[in-house]
């Protein structure tokens, strides 16, 4: 009770510092912002209505010593059963999740869908961009996980992109200036992205629309429609990590509600009351088997984020 109150007072000073279009939760459940639909409460859940209330969101943790987590479309993201501590933002207000086509450039929010970046790049004829459609998450996310898929990534559209230091400071780049790996940007680990300005070549709608309905029906046949936080494991350098799975033989194994895709040998799916902890149990059992019979470690692509216990925030400042 002590640790609810607590959230529900730092809730009521951080909302009185913002704009009153900015939305302040405490013990706020995460599960259903996650593709995968399980995980525990944030202990302060804030959407900034724009980069001032950001900042000042930044500041307030800062004065606080509260950790700061980024939370994007909730894809790629296991949250432990008892949830996260600190404040979680979510850049999912309409000043962040802007799309503008300028020729073959679009200007995106860190919030914006990467289907409206799918969708409005074709409508424009800019080709390049279509193998964002399929992906369930956002600019902001795709950036620091440097997503990819359909054999295309991130980073290899991105011309410039502009982010925010946990001062409240903003700075923007040129690509060039920053380092991304496979599913990666390491700048982005410990700084906020705010925007890109993505580069993709003229073609025709019709050309890039045959495009994205390919990819779309290869997406269909090939992963599983339960919820899922797309692909757990990072590919080994000697086998695709879903082939290897398949070959130890664990398509359809479960823990709980949690199961693996007899679609796909990469995917774990929720079968409807699965929670993190039997998700990370199956992880554990997918890695050993790995390890023991193949001598492969594998590692984990999926971003697991929060605490194992629920939050026991003692009384502090307010």
């Amino acid at each position: 009770m002590a640790a609810t109150n607590q959230h529900a007072a730092w809730a009521e000073h951080l909302q009185a510092r913002l704009s009153k279009a900015a939305v302040v939760h405490s013990d706020h459940s995460l599960a259903k912002r996650t593709t995968l639909r399980v995980g525990g409460k944030a202990d302060l859940y804030v959407e900034p209505a724009n980069e001032l209330d950001l900042a000042e969101s930044l500041r307030f943790a800062k004065e606080r010593s509260l950790a700061i987590t980024l939370l994007g479309r909730g894809s790629n993201l296991l949250i432990r059963d008892g949830g996260i501590r600190g404040v979680v933002v979510c850049l999912a207000q309409p000043p962040f999740s802007q799309v503008i086509v300028e020729d073959i450039r679009l200007r995106c929010g860190a919030g914006a869908r990467l289907k409206t970046v799918a969708v409005e790049a074709r409508r424009a004829g800019v080709a390049g961009l279509e193998f964002l459609e399929g992906i369930p998450g956002s600019v902001g996310g795709a950036m620091r996980m440097n997503a990819g898929a359909m054999g295309s990534s991130m980073f290899e559209r991105i011309e410039s992109l502009r982010y925010m230091d946990l001062d409240g400071g903003v700075f923007e780049k040129s690509v060039t200036d920053v380092a991304s790996q496979y599913r990666s940007c390491p700048l982005l680990k410990t700084h906020i992205a705010l925007s890109a300005v993505l580069i993709g070549l003229r073609s025709s709608p019709e050309e890039i629309a045959q495009r994205m309905s390919q990819y779309s029906n290869k997406r269909w046949e090939s992963q599983p429609p339960q919820p899922s936080a797309g692909c757990i494991f990072k590919n080994p350098a000697t086998i695709p990590a879903g082939k290897l799975v398949d070959e130890l033989g664990l398509k359809g194994a479960s823990v709980g509600g949690a199961r693996v895709s007899e679609i796909h040998g990469n995917f774990i799916v929720n079968d409807g009351n699965a929670t993190s902890s039997e998700v990370l149990r199956l992880i554990q059992v997918i890695r050993e088997k790995a390890r023991t019979q193949r001598g492969i470690e594998l590692e984990t692509e999926v971003e697991i984020l929060g605490s194992d216990e629920p939050s026991s925030t003692p009384p502090g400042p307010v």
